[in-house]
């Protein structure tokens, strides 16, 4: 009996979009970062320190894109069922989608942290705080990730 390769090809899919959407929102977000940085470091540089743990914050959604991967992974094979695949699929749109918006508006959230360091304010501990926000969404989607393997 010859198996269909739909399965594989939904869960191929599913990855190429978890791993390539979450990549690019840390992508943009750290850039978004870096960005500013270049800027206040001429104002402020003794803050450098803060200014890369800000900009290397929006970093954590492509490392989730990537976890999700090693998640998943196991079910990959000829045998995989419908379910399966389109379960890493939508697994992958969720955490892709999430990853990507998360990023990119964590890192502008991070990059005005980074501007008001630089003019001198302390604002540290509250960005990072404020940061957090955005990035909650990317680690639901996380967790959904998870759950829709408890299912697979």
């Amino acid at each position: 009996m010859e198996t269909s390769p739909l399965p594989l090809v939904l869960a191929f899919i599913g990855f190429g979009i978890m791993i390539a959407l979450a990549g690019m929102g840390s992508i943009i977000g750290t850039a978004q970062g870096a960005m500013v940085t270049v800027g206040a470091i001429k104002k402020r540089p003794e803050s450098f320190g803060s200014y890369i743990v800000l900009s290397a914050l929006p970093g954590t959604q492509g490392l989730y894109g990537f976890a999700g991967f090693f998640i998943l992974q196991e079910f990959i094979g000829p045998e995989m069922s419908l379910l399966q695949g389109a379960g890493i699929l939508g697994s992958g749109i969720a955490l892709g989608l999430a990853g990507l918006f998360s990023g990119i508006y964590q890192g502008k959230v991070c990059a005005n942290g980074i501007d008001a360091i630089g003019s001198g304010n302390d604002a540290f501990g509250r960005t990072i705080i404020l940061a957090v926000f955005p990035e909650l969404y990317a680690i639901i989607a996380f967790a959904a990730l998870f759950l829709i393997r408890g299912i697979l």
